[in-house]
Formats: structure tokens, sequence, C-alpha cells
């Protein structure tokens, strides 16, 4: 049955970050409809680990963006969201094999410390005390207190919960709605219009397929990764634990298989291993090669995994941008469009700061964060 709806921000994607622009949305005050071809957390949220990280981003817009989101997620759990979302501020611990991978670590963390980051040296020694069954003969590593981890399909569906907002799924958006100057007035979808004078695009990995219904360009890729899940175990993983090589394949431009291992405990007993990254289009096809290395790396950092059975493997896409920061906020190419994708694999830990971002820039109130570095429209255009 088609029907026409009113309000004042359509936010297009249920994901997690959709939840976000929802929840700060309505909490400005505005009356949110949330839109979905599938259900909530369909796409990247529901494949994702749950990080909430400050430790693996560069000084710059996206950790001040971390920082921020970070420091907003730790409202929500104090509000009571916290249990709900399985919130855990375990904290992180960053370890280095070598002498050369531990000099570029402590550079990072320096440079991070700087920011606001909190990041404690370990020396080999002491990096049982925090994991004790981590290998012997590491060359040290840095902890991150304010690194957490959430369950994101939970996160996405309270946050939406939280918000009030009116949420239609399957129900997929097939264009816009313009008025007589051009601006975008609402949206299409292929059970009816929705009118707002206010369009959101937080459709993760396809992003940029829903800016061009739009009538505008966004270079949004898929990036796929495996998580490998474990047995349920008792509790012997602490923190969220991985290798500092992960944090250049996080920067890498390649398209081909990369591998750098992240482990974690979760509440429910399984332990959750990462992190594999490949552009190969939207092919959800298993990869042995990822998943072997990804078991080995485990395994490398903690030996007693090798005697551990892996239950199960999964599959997503992050939405992956070519300079790494997402598109967040007004698109001056279509007024009353505004853009809220494109965080690769940290749309969970950066999706509270982003929501708060939209919010603010729906009712232009002062943003908390430069919001230059994630203009939708600084990619050039493409060729016709």
């Amino acid at each position: 049955m088609s029907e026409s709806l009113i309000c004042d921000v359509v936010v297009v994607g249920a994901g997690v970050v959709g939840a976000a622009c929802a929840l700060y949305a309505a909490r400005a005050g505005l009356d949110t409809v949330v839109l979905d071809r599938g259900p909530v957390a369909g796409g990247t949220t529901g494949a994702g680990e749950g990080n909430l990280l400050v430790s693996d981003k560069e000084p710059g817009p996206e950790l001040d963006l971390a920082l921020l989101s970070a420091r907003l997620w730790a409202e929500l759990a104090e509000e009571g969201l916290g249990k709900a979302v399985e919130y855990e501020a375990k904290g992180g611990v960053v370890v280095a094999g070598t002498g050369e991978a531990l000099a570029g670590l402590e550079r990072l963390a320096a440079g991070q410390r700087e920011a606001g980051v909190e990041a404690v040296p370990v020396p080999p020694d002491r990096l049982p005390d925090l994991e004790p069954y981590l290998a012997p003969g590491l060359a040290g590593g840095v902890h991150y207190p304010q690194d957490a981890q959430v369950m994101p399909a939970l996160a996405a569906a309270h946050l939406l919960r939280a918000s009030n907002a009116r949420l239609l799924t399957g129900r997929e958006m097939t264009g816009v709605l313009r008025g007589p100057d051009g601006a975008i007035r609402g949206v299409r979808t292929d059970r009816g219009d929705i009118h707002a004078p206010a369009v959101v695009n937080a459709a993760g990995t396809w992003g940029g397929e829903v800016a061009v219904r739009a009538g505008v360009s966004l270079p949004v890729l898929p990036r796929r990764g495996f998580v490998l899940v474990t047995e349920p175990l008792p509790p012997r993983v602490r923190h969220k634990v991985y290798a500092a090589d992960y944090v250049a394949d996080v920067a890498s431009d390649s398209a081909a298989l990369q591998t750098s291992p992240v482990v974690e405990g979760t509440p429910a007993g399984p332990v959750l291993i990462g992190a594999s990254r490949e552009r190969v289009g939207f092919d959800r096809s298993l990869s042995l090669p990822a998943l072997r290395a990804l078991a080995a790396g485990a395994t490398r950092l903690f030996p007693f995994l090798a005697g551990v059975r892996a239950m199960r493997t999964y599959a997503g896409f992050r939405p992956y941008l070519p300079d790494h920061l997402p598109a967040i906020g007004p698109d001056p190419r279509a007024p009353g469009l505004l853009h809220a994708c494109g965080h690769e694999g940290a749309g969970i830990g950066l999706a509270t700061g982003t929501g708060q971002l939209i919010a603010q820039a729906l009712t232009g109130r002062t943003p908390d964060l430069d919001p230059g570095p994630f203009r939708p429209d600084r990619f050039p255009e493409e060729a016709e």
C-alpha cells in the first residue's frame, strides 16, 4: 500500500550510523523517519565487531571524531543504554612483535597523547599483567584505556528505540522529491513519498548509490572483511588486542588481501578474530586464504587459540572513501541533502559523533568539530 508521510528529516539507512543520526536529531526536537530497504543492522553494522576505538587512529580529524564519539558512547552507557547494547569499557592493548614495530607504535602513541588520547606504554615484562595468555617474546605494547566495545546490532536497535523515530524497514528509496528551487524536499520510495526538508544519507556501503539517486556523486566503495567466531570460552582475552601493523592496514589503499590479527572476547564467551581487508566489490564468497591468515595471526598472539574450534565466520563490507575519512554534513550540490557515510571499519565507533554533527548541522548549531575535513563535496567530480 502506498502512503505519503511528512516529517522534519528522513534518515536513509537503519544501521548504527543512521540510528545515531536519528537519536541526536530527535533529541534536537526533529520529527524523524528512518527507512531501510532491509532490516535494522542488515548491512555493515550486522557484520561488525563493535569496535569503539581511538587506538587505531592517527592524529587528525578522524581521531578527533573518535574522541568525541567515545565520550558520547560513554554518556549513553551512563544513561542506561550500556547493558542493553553490551557496552564494555574494556580498553585496548596494541602489541608489537619487533623493536622496529614497537618504535613505530610508540611514535604513533606520542602523537595520540598530544591529541588527548590516554596511551600508556607497556614494557614486555608487564604485558602478562594485562593479558596473561599473550604469546611470550613480544617487544612491548601500548595500553589504551579509552577503547571500548558494543554489540553492533543491539546498538543500532536500541539507539533507534531511544530515538522514538518512525522506522520503515523493507522500503527502498528510489529517488528524491524537489521543490521549485531544486532543493530536496523528501524522498520517493517503492511504497510512497516521504516529505521532509532534510534527507540524511546514512546508507553505509550503498551510500554512493543513494547519492546518485539524489543527483550527486560520492565515491563510496565496498571493502570486504571476514570475522572468525570461536566456540564459547571462559574469559581469557580481557581487552581488545591487536598487532601494531593493523593501523597500517587500516590506512592502506591497497585492493589486495591484507590481514592483521585483532582478537577480543565477548560477554557471551566466543572470541572474535579479525581483521581482513580487500576490495572485491560485493563478492560475498568465502575466502579460505583470508580465514587461514586470520587464524594464523590470532594464534601467533594467543597460542591457546590453536586448540580452540572456530564455529562460524561472517563477512561484511566496509564503506570506503578514497581519503579514509567519512562524508558528514550538508551537500552544497543538493540543498537539503546531508551525508553520514563512508566510515570504513570505524562506523560503529564513530556513529555517535557523526549523529551529533548531523543534528547540529540540521539545527544550525555550532558543531563540536570542524566539519571541513568531512565535506561530502571534497572529491573531484568524475568525468562524464
